[in-house]
C-alpha cells in the first residue's frame, strides 16, 4: 500500500522554497522574514557584515528589496538614520522593483538610484539597480553605460554580467543559429578575462541558454530541438565540458548565487543529452531551483524543473 500524499501545506512550503530568490543563504532568508515584519535592525546588521563582498552585497540587497513592503520599512530605517548608505541603496532597489511592477515610475527609481550611488561611490548595488531598470525601459546605450558603472567597480560582477547576456542575447533573433553571434563572444572574452576561479567561467552556458529562449521565441514558443546545432555544435560541446570541468575543480560553494549557475549548467547538460553530468548537478542544487531556465521557453518552471530532475536521477 502506498503512503498517503504529504499534507498540501507542507507541498506548498517545498513548492515556495523551489524558487526562493535567497537561493543557499540561510543567514538572508532568516533577517528577511523579520525585515517583512518592519524589523529592519537585522537587515542592517546583515549588511554592514556584508562589506564590500559586491556579489554578495547585490544579492542581499536585491533580495530585500524584492519583498512587498520593503519600501515602507527602508524609508523608516532611513527616517532613523539619515544618510545611511545601506537604507539608501535598500530603498534605491526596492523603487526599481516598484517601477518593474508598474506601482511607480521609472525616473523615481533613476533618482533614487542615483542618490545611493553618490552616498558610497565604491558600490556597484545602485549601478546594478540602474543596470535592472534599463534593461525594462531604458536604451540599448543607457543599459551599456549602466553595466560599464557596474564593471568599473567590480569586474566579475555575477548579476550585471548575466543581465549583459540576456540583453545580448535578443540581438538579431531572425539570424537563428549562429556560432558565432556576437552573446558568444561577449561571454567567452568576459570568461577569460576573469580570474581561474570566478564564477564567471559559466557564462559561456549562459549565453547559450539566453540565446536559446530568444530562438524559442522567434519560432512561436516551440523549441529548437536539444539534439539540434545549439546544443550538439562544436562550440556548444566545448563550452558546456569545460563549464562542466571547472565546476569539478572550483565549485564555488562559498558564492552567493552558485546556485543560479548550476541550474543553467543542469539545465543544459540535459539539452546536450548528457543525464548523468546532469543528475550530479542536481544533487548539488538540492531544492535551490531557479525559474530561470527551466522557464525556457515559455514553460512553468516548477514542473519543468520537477520533470528534468526526475529524468536525470531516473526516477521519472
Amino acid at each position: 500500500m502506498s503512503p498517503p500524499p504529504p499534507p498540501l501545506g507542507r507541498a506548498r512550503k517545498r513548492e515556495a522554497q523551489l524558487f526562493d530568490p535567497a537561493l543557499c543563504d540561510t543567514e538572508l532568508v532568516s533577517v528577511r522574514s523579520q525585515f517583512t515584519q518592519g524589523r529592519w535592525a537585522k537587515a542592517r546588521a546583515l549588511l554592514v557584515g556584508t562589506g564590500d563582498d559586491w556579489d554578495r552585497r547585490g544579492h542581499r540587497v536585491v533580495v530585500l528589496a524584492e519583498t512587498p513592503a520593503a519600501t515602507a520599512w527602508a524609508r523608516e530605517w532611513l527616517l532613523a538614520e539619515p544618510g545611511s548608505a545601506d537604507a539608501t541603496t535598500l530603498l534605491a532597489c526596492a523603487a526599481v522593483f516598484s517601477a518593474l511592477r508598474r506601482k511607480a515610475t521609472p525616473e523615481a527609481a533613476e533618482e533614487a538610484c542615483r542618490r545611493a550611488a553618490a552616498l558610497l561611490p565604491a558600490d556597484p548595488t545602485p549601478w546594478l539597480g540602474l543596470l535592472m531598470l534599463s534593461r525594462a525601459f531604458g536604451t540599448e546605450e543607457e543599459f551599456s553605460r549602466h553595466f560599464d558603472q557596474v564593471r568599473a567597480r567590480h569586474r566579475e560582477h555575477h548579476h550585471a554580467h548575466h543581465l549583459m547576456v540576456a540583453k545580448l542575447a535578443e540581438r538579431a533573433p531572425a539570424q537563428g543559429h549562429d556560432p558565432l553571434h556576437e552573446v558568444y563572444d561577449f561571454a567567452s572574452w568576459a570568461a577569460e578575462e576573469s580570474p581561474a576561479d570566478s564564477p564567471l567561467a559559466v557564462l559561456p552556458v549562459i549565453a547559450h541558454a539566453e540565446r536559446y529562449r530568444v530562438l524559442a521565441a522567434a519560432q512561436g514558443g516551440s523549441a529548437p530541438g536539444s539534439a539540434g546545432p545549439h546544443w550538439s555544435g562544436r562550440r556548444a560541446r566545448q563550452v558546456l565540458r569545460s563549464a562542466f570541468d571547472w565546476w569539478l575543480e572550483w565549485e564555488r560553494e562559498d558564492h552567493p548565487r552558485n546556485r543560479v549557475d548550476l541550474n543553467f549548467l543542469a539545465h543544459a547538460k540535459l539539452c546536450e543529452g548528457r543525464p548523468a553530468e546532469a543528475a550530479a548537478l542536481f544533487h548539488r542544487i538540492g531544492s535551490h531551483a531557479t525559474p530561470a531556465p527551466w522557464s525556457y521557453p515559455d514553460r512553468d518552471p516548477h514542473k519543468a524543473f520537477l520533470a528534468a530532475r526526475s529524468a536525470a536521477l531516473g526516477t521519472a
